[in-house]
């Protein structure tokens, strides 16, 4: 058995990619962004279509990066909680 500082060290620990939502909405959402991409597919031409599938892949780089600073935020933020409780104990 394995520990998590070891997992961390040898690179096997992504978070990212163990992150599935089981929210009925997110899995909602997510088909009606599939369902708009497939309309606008057929409604535009291709390099309109080349240039919206563009704009969403910097929407995801963009969303990533926010999403990454947030954890980063946060897990200082969990290690900064930790040593005060343990520093006033």
């Amino acid at each position: 058995m394995s520990n998590l500082i070891e997992e961390l060290f040898h690179g096997n620990l992504r978070l990212d990619e163990s992150i599935h939502p089981e929210n009925a909405e997110y899995q909602e959402i997510n088909r009606q962004i599939s369902d708009l991409m497939q309309e606008y597919k057929i409604q535009l031409t291709e390099r309109e279509y080349d240039d919206l599938e563009q704009l969403v892949d910097l929407i995801g780089q963009s969303t990533s990066m926010y999403v990454e600073a947030a954890f980063e935020q946060g897990f200082r933020t969990g290690g900064k909680l930790i040593i005060e409780v343990l520093y006033k104990s």
